[in-house]
């Protein structure tokens, strides 16, 4: 199977490298912005004014992904609790306990940056903590398969071991390339699908962007059309990077987002 994956160089990687250190210092502001009574519209309106000031296009505002009702109306997706991605800001108020994922993207002259946060609301519970730390460390199970010589399977491979069985792993959404356009190819699956998928070479970038369940691995998609949400309506967590394939060791292009 031919994929069509764009690698990126000189220039072009110096703005990307750029255009996701600004994401991810957005998003790290965000998290202090996080608290009981704040809506999901007040974070997103924050994540929409820092992206102005610094002179750049949200991406995904008003970005139409292939098969969607609607462009989306936001530029920030924020999902709350059972809420796996793609949550459309609302007047919606936070929560003590709640859990909460933004998930950014900005255009920085020509360069498209991606990466995704989960953020405790107040004090949460021990399953929830757990959720998190779990997803995260998912995530970096597959930053460490970004390697020359692999293959796309062995980052899917790694992300799906490093999950305890008791969680569910999302199967039907997945990372991907980014840089040029808010979505490339190849398609990144956050479990072994059987497909060993295109080897990876110096210059590519992948979005590994893990979606983890307390309960089942099935979700449904809401009325909205956008929203993913957990078909038992246990909560989910979502943590994302952008990551170069280098000759050495990969770099990760969002990493001040801690």
């Amino acid at each position: 199977m031919k994929y069509d994956i764009k690698l990126k160089s000189g220039k072009d990687l110096e703005n990307l490298r750029e255009s996701n250190r600004r994401l991810a210092n957005i998003l790290m502001q965000v998290k202090e912005l996080v608290k009981p009574g704040v809506t999901t519209q007040e974070i997103n309106d924050f994540v929409y004014k820092k992206t102005i000031e610094g002179g750049d296009k949200p991406s995904y505002l008003n970005y139409k992904p292939f098969g969607a009702p609607y462009p989306y109306p936001a530029t920030a997706c924020v999902s709350v609790n059972d809420e796996v991605v793609h949550g459309i800001p609302s007047e919606r108020v936070l929560k003590d306990g709640d859990i909460v994922s933004i998930d950014g993207g900005l255009v920085h002259k020509g360069m498209y940056s991606d990466c995704a946060i989960t953020v405790p609301v107040g004090e949460i519970s021990d399953e929830n903590k757990k959720l998190l730390e779990v997803t995260r460390q998912a995530l970096f199970a597959g930053i460490k398969m970004c390697c020359v010589g692999n293959h796309v399977n062995d980052i899917s491979k790694a992300i799906e071991k490093s999950v305890p069985k008791k969680y569910g792993v999302v199967k039907i959404l997945c990372g991907h390339g980014v840089g040029y356009q808010a979505h490339e190819e190849p398609n990144v699956p956050n479990f072994d699908d059987g497909i060993k998928g295109p080897k990876l070479v110096a210059g590519m970038v992948l979005a590994l962007e893990p979606m983890v369940n307390l309960g089942t691995d099935e979700v449904y998609l809401a009325d909205d059309g956008y929203t993913f949400i957990t078909k038992d309506h246990k909560n989910s967590a979502h943590f994302e990077h952008s990551v170069l394939i280098t000759d050495g060791e990969p770099e990760i292009l969002s990493k001040e987002l801690k």
